[in-house]
């Protein structure tokens, strides 16, 4: 549904596995939403028990109870949520590593996370007792997968580094709204999907200007 109706490797102008994760999510959401309490390693725990996201205690119960969740355990991964995206530490080393290699750029992670930061922290000082602090919504969710994994996809994001900025800010009020307001509690891959459908229009209107050409306005002489 997601690669091949469109034309195969190249030709998908959505995220093939966010098209996939969604169509889950809106078809079997209680068991896409079910989650199980990481217990750390050689622990004497044998029992499985279900916990809610971080997220989801903060859309569910409010930001005083979310307060009261560790940071700590959201940064480490210790906590429920999909799989490969609960560990921030690993992701940030995993995007760390991409960055390095040249397989990915700045643009995308930087402003999309960025706006994140900026989005939350604005609303968190009009109401601190209803939001809560950036951080929260940084290491909590899929936001750093999605930002250095998802969002970073070559078919289906800007190719230029102007689009790709745009993208990400994009990414990160969408994000943010969907958290906020939205009836899910996370919004990352709905926001890197709707981006996807916005990057043709963005690769129009972001065009570098060519070489030997003048900009747009300039007086001819």
């Amino acid at each position: 549904m997601g690669k091949q109706i469109f034309g195969g490797l190249g030709a998908n102008p959505f995220n093939p596995a966010l098209v996939g994760r969604v169509v889950l999510l809106i078809s079997w959401p209680v068991q896409m939403t079910s989650w199980v309490k990481p217990t750390p390693l050689f622990s004497n725990v044998v029992d499985a028990i279900s916990t809610a996201t971080p997220l989801g205690v903060l859309k569910l119960d409010g930001a005083a109870k979310a307060a009261q969740l560790s940071i700590g355990n959201s940064f480490w991964g210790l906590t429920g949520g999909c799989l490969g995206e609960t560990s921030v530490a690993a992701l940030v080393l995993g995007g760390a590593y991409l960055l390095y290699k040249k397989y990915i750029t700045w643009h995308i992670p930087l402003s999309y996370i960025a706006t994140v930061a900026v989005f939350s922290g604005i609303f968190r000082l009009i109401n601190p007792q209803a939001n809560m602090a950036p951080v929260f919504h940084l290491v909590n969710g899929g936001l750093m997968l999605g930002a250095f994994f998802m969002a970073t996809d070559y078919v289906t994001t800007p190719v230029t580094k102007r689009g790709q900025l745009v993208f990400g800010i994009g990414c990160g009020i969408l994000t943010m709204v969907i958290r906020l307001f939205g009836a899910y509690p996370e919004g990352v891959s709905f926001a890197i999907l709707l981006m996807n459908a916005a990057t043709p229009l963005i690769d129009r209107y972001m065009k570098p200007v060519t070489f030997g050409q003048p900009k747009a306005g300039l007086a001819q002489g």
